[in-house]
């Protein structure tokens, strides 16, 4: 087998391959032992006529598809090997020749990784991201935990209106051209006054309306609702008020302190709330400095990706996604179908962040090498007992199963965020601008 390589435009490059002829031969005997049993030959029961005849039959290209790509399986890896390139994208293979006798030529068309010119990257100046805690995040909290320990009073006074947020226990049943329509019918159903849960307008009908009452609601289905056949069309609900309820929100004051918490007074449950917001500020804080910081580095750097390369890390992203989708028992199909998204718009939408992130890496693969980051064995063995804890095994199993590639891939991720930490801690944050009102801050 030999290889050549030309180096294209926009880092991209052509790996010229040639395949001998006895290769490409041996191939189509196993293309054949393979396909055999898919013909049918006069005079032979299925499967069992021989190369030669199947061949005459149908020509002796007959087998060429599925043997060219036993060869390509077999060989491209290889050649991509030996052609020293660091490519980062996958092949795109055409076939040059393929003569009786002569040697199979294909070529492979690659994007490679491109070279970074890194611009200022020590001591960029950002803007510190604000940690600070007012009052109003704090009373924000306490009316989160107000709503959550309401109380569901039922409201028995025949002269009380439905109002927003009360909960309506409602029967309802659709018409649309006087007929009723499939799912349009419910008995015993809570709405929440306000929620949104129900065709625009629906809930507001409700309101002014009292218990025991009958009366009808008016609305039109919206042009993009899901069932096309209601989609548009103006529609009559029969509802009926069998129950009403009110949420009572309990005062926020000393004893709804000492009932919710561990403390005796507001004051002091303030503080601990005051200590638990800091806490994750501080924390989101760092996160977006970091982001903050490398964004900038980012930008002052220069490079050129190549196109396949931000369609292979779009293929990541996609499969990632279509994961976490099927984890929640959405297959990617139904999410698309649902959302009324195609694949192309998906990926479209991808392909902004897949070029940030191929930027990101880039760059900070650059600063590792340029600074010469090294990964300490130390700091290996915390990322593999890590893992091991992550998946409940010992960590030598996990050392074990890893194989060279992959541990120098684990080192290259824990030296970028070596390189991270290195940026963070040369840059220049400034304090964020300070807002003339602080009758929130505490």
């Amino acid at each position: 087998m030999s290889v050549k390589v030309e180096n294209l435009e926009k880092n991209m490059a052509k790996i010229t391959v040639e395949v001998p002829f006895e290769t490409f031969k041996k191939a189509t005997v196993e293309a054949y032992n393979k396909q055999k049993k898919n013909f049918a030959i006069p005079g032979f029961r299925k499967g069992h006529a021989s190369k030669a005849v199947i061949e005459k039959m149908y020509g002796p290209q007959v087998f060429y598809e599925e043997a060219i790509n036993i060869v390509l399986d077999e060989t491209y890896p290889e050649a991509a090997k030996e052609s020293g390139l660091d490519i980062v994208s996958r092949p795109e293979i055409a076939i040059e020749k393929i003569e009786e006798g002569q040697p199979l030529v294909y070529t492979a068309e690659v994007a490679v990784k491109p070279a970074v010119e890194l611009g200022q990257y020590k001591g960029v100046k950002v803007e510190k991201a604000d940690a600070t805690v007012t009052a109003k995040d704090v009373n924000a909290e306490l009316k989160q935990l107000q709503q959550k320990n309401a109380r569901l009073v039922s409201l028995e006074d025949p002269e009380r209106a439905i109002k927003k947020d009360d909960i309506a226990i409602i029967d309802f049943d659709g018409y649309m051209d006087g007929k009723q329509f499939a799912g349009g019918k419910g008995e015993d159903y809570p709405l929440t006054i306000g929620s949104h849960q129900f065709i625009e307008g629906f809930e507001d009908q409700l309101i002014g309306h009292k218990l025991g009452e009958e009366f009808d609601v008016n609305v039109t289905f919206p042009n993009e609702y899901h069932a096309e056949e209601l989609a548009g069309k103006p529609a009559v609900f029969k509802v009926k008020v069998k129950e009403l309820k009110e949420r009572q929100l309990p005062e926020i004051n000393d004893e709804f302190a000492s009932e919710i918490s561990e403390f005796e007074t507001l004051k002091e449950f303030k503080a601990s709330i005051k200590k638990e917001i800091k806490a994750k500020k501080d924390q989101w804080a760092a996160q977006q400095n970091e982001n903050n910081v490398v964004n900038v580095v980012v930008e002052n750097a220069k490079m050129d990706i190549p196109q396949p390369m931000i369609e292979l890390q779009v293929d990541h992203m996609v499969n990632d996604y279509a994961r976490r989708l099927q984890s929640q028992g959405i297959p990617l199909d139904q999410y698309l179908s649902i959302t009324g998204t195609t694949m192309d718009d998906l990926r479209k939408n991808m392909s902004q962040q897949a070029e940030i992130t191929i930027k990101t890496r880039l760059v900070l693969e650059e600063i590792v090498k340029v600074e010469n980051i090294q990964v300490s064995e130390e700091q290996l063995t915390a990322e593999i007992e890590k893992m091991a804890a992550q998946y409940k095994m010992e960590a030598d199993k996990i050392r074990e199963m890893l194989g060279d590639s992959q541990i120098e891939a684990i080192k290259l991720d824990l030296a970028c965020q070596d390189a991270i930490d290195q940026l963070v801690a040369d840059a220049e944050l400034t304090d964020p601008e300070k807002k003339e009102d602080k009758k929130d801050e505490e």
